[in-house]
């Protein structure tokens, strides 16, 4: 009488077991965070009296705004919308370039303090000689996890830390630390900041 062995189910690997771990955390995490997001077109928050809303989903759009001459505000309810919205309201510009995602808002060709011609708007670098100040544009170069960047406009400065507001995240305030290096400068900490834009002299004071 012949006997043979049974198959053995191939075992999951210790490796191969950390990894799912990380992505069902991951998901969870993720899952939780989607449930902080306000409704699309909620209030939220607001600067300067322009109101910051609720997108519903990161990577969700709800239409183009455009104001009745055709100038493009951006996708509702996205960073940039909100960002465009602000400097269209509160100090009257309109960005040479109305297109382009988050991160292209920062040229890295363009010098510390120099004119930043896409946007209109003088361009300083995160660990440069110049720290942001209330109503500049922070922004954020891109992720793995997004490959768009993002940009958020700065609501309130101190010594040790920027306080900005922004649209599309878990939370509408958000603040960064202000540290100095070891060569004496002072930068924001954070990988992802390539530095920040700001209105030339002359445009409409806060």
């Amino acid at each position: 009488m012949l006997f043979s062995k049974k198959a053995q189910a191939p075992g999951i690997t210790a490796s191969a077991a950390l990894r799912l771990g990380f992505f069902i955390c991951l998901a969870c995490l993720l899952g939780a965070g989607l449930l902080l997001y306000a409704p699309a077109g909620r209030p939220v928050a607001a600067l300067d009296g322009i109101t910051v809303y609720g997108n519903g989903f990161p990577l969700s759009s709800h239409g183009r705004n455009l104001t009745p001459d055709g100038y493009n505000i951006g996708l509702k309810y996205q960073c940039v919308e909100f960002v465009k919205r602000y400097y269209l309201q509160h100090y009257n510009h309109r960005m040479p370039d109305t297109y382009g995602h988050a991160f292209s808002f920062f040229d890295a060709a363009v010098p510390d303090g120099g004119l930043n011609q896409r946007r209109g708007l003088l361009q300083y670098k995160n660990g440069g000689k110049t720290l942001p100040q209330k109503g500049d544009i922070l922004v954020f170069g891109r992720a793995w996890y997004n490959p768009y960047g993002h940009v958020a406009v700065v609501a309130k400065t101190e010594a040790d830390k920027v306080e900005y507001i922004q649209q599309n995240s878990f939370s509408a305030h958000a603040s960064l630390p202000v540290v100095r290096r070891a060569d004496g400068a002072r930068a924001v900490r954070n990988k992802r900041l390539l530095g920040w834009l700001r209105m030339p002299a002359g445009g409409k004071d806060d």
